[in-house]
């Protein structure tokens, strides 16, 4: 799947990084706490969060996640932005609630990785 699949499958608003969008996604985590993120994500991994702010692209960073999906109609500042633009990482926004937008994506077959 891609990352223009994820977006059309939860109804989302690319922010940034349209020129990426035809990169592949492997796994997905739903997460507010970037410590969960830093313990259990995997690369290639659309992070899936309501918390905005740089906190998120640097832990995205760190894990070279490609995407971040920013949920309940939130939306991150220019400085967010421009720390994503230059890391390449994909921000996309949805009005979806977390619960949703992680059931969509699995119901389409996106799975969150191995448990430890």
């Amino acid at each position: 799947m891609t990352i223009s699949d994820v977006k059309n499958i939860v109804s989302a608003e690319i922010i940034c990084g349209e020129e990426h969008i035809n990169k592949e996604v492997t796994t997905a985590f739903g997460s507010d706490m970037m410590s969960d993120v830093l313990a259990f994500a995997k690369d290639q991994c659309v992070l899936i969060t309501g918390l905005c702010n740089p906190q998120v692209i640097r832990t995205a960073e760190m894990l070279d996640m490609i995407c971040v999906c920013f949920v309940r109609g939130k939306r991150p500042d220019e400085d967010m932005i421009a720390l994503a633009k230059e890391r390449g990482i994909v921000l996309m926004a949805t009005e979806e609630r977390m619960f949703a937008t992680c059931g969509k994506l699995y119901e389409k077959g996106v799975r969150g990785g191995e448990s430890k």
